[in-house]
């Protein structure tokens, strides 16, 4: 997937069964639907809640888990291939809130397909979904697990990191052209879990266009990108030895697919957020001493 999950993200920038008749999407689906995701981290969703046998079709990049890859792809975050659909005959199609373009959802509902719209921008929405699968596939006991188990890590995450000394972070989703994310992003959480403050935290946009200078103004101490970044995705800030980031040797990447993508996994990606800002602190302290 690498490529993706940068795309997964900036795609937030732009867009805050058999063929039914047009209102059979309104009934409830039978306890084993033939489902079609269209974006990757929903088909995760799908296998976490237990449901995996369900999925019929899934959106390019859907790699995880591997049995995901088995499946055929019926398009991408911009474009379905509606003869492939006509294929597939499926009962419900999974939609992405904030990634899947509201014309196709429109579309799709036009032609008479279910169309299930989950959201999956904060922390508390992965359990959510999860229990939304699990009641349309038949699965509510296993998708209950799933999401119960999400949030127990995520309290003792919470738990571990209550009470750290607060550091500043900027996390740039892409270097050229630059992006980030706002408060209310979920990667805005995790920072907040690990007891991080996001530089960018309180602006309007959830992924929003920033230049060189706003970042070398609010002077952040931390830099996080992905792994699936450019190698030289920290190079730019080089110009800038006086950068808080720079004096304390604070530049980590996060594992991309984890981080990427709104489903359990986020845990994990907590996780190495939380290392890396325990890093961080001691780097700061060092330098401090020094």
């Amino acid at each position: 997937m690498s490529r993706c999950t940068t795309a997964v993200i900036i795609v937030a920038i732009c867009w805050l069964g058999a063929c039914a008749d047009p209102g059979e999407h309104d009934r409830t689906p039978s306890p084993q639907p033939r489902l079609v995701t269209l974006a990757p981290h929903l088909a995760e969703l799908v296998f976490a809640a237990g449901a995996g046998e369900t999925l019929v079709g899934v959106s390019a990049y859907s790699d995880y888990p591997p049995a995901a890859r088995e499946l055929p792809p019926v398009g991408d975050a911009f474009m379905v291939d509606h003869e492939q659909l006509t294929l597939l005959r499926p009962d419900v199609l999974l939609a992405w809130q904030s990634g899947t373009p509201p014309h196709v959802i429109d579309e799709l509902r036009a032609m008479g397909y279910r169309v299930e719209v989950l959201k999956t921008r904060r922390l508390d929405d992965v359990p959510a979904a999860l229990q939304r699968i699990g009641e349309l596939t038949g699965h509510a006991e296993e998708a209950a697990r799933a999401a119960d188990n999400f949030q127990a890590e995520i309290r003792l995450i919470r738990a571990e990191y209550d009470g750290s000394e607060e550091i500043s972070v900027f996390y740039q989703v892409s270097a050229r052209p630059l992006y980030t994310v706002n408060g209310t992003h979920y990667v805005s959480e995790l920072i907040r879990l690990c007891g991080g403050r996001n530089v960018f935290g309180d602006l309007s946009e959830l992924a929003p266009a920033i230049d060189v200078e706003a970042v070398v103004g609010r002077n952040p101490e931390v830099i996080l990108t992905s792994t699936d970044a450019a190698t030289d995705a920290f190079e730019v800030w080089s110009r800038w030895p006086q950068l808080a980031a720079n004096r304390y040797n604070n530049h980590f990447r996060m594992p991309a697919d984890e981080i990427g993508r709104a489903t359990p996994r986020l845990a994990q990606a907590a996780r190495a957020v939380c290392d890396a800002l325990q890093t961080a602190r001691r780097n700061r302290a060092r330098a401090a001493d020094s």
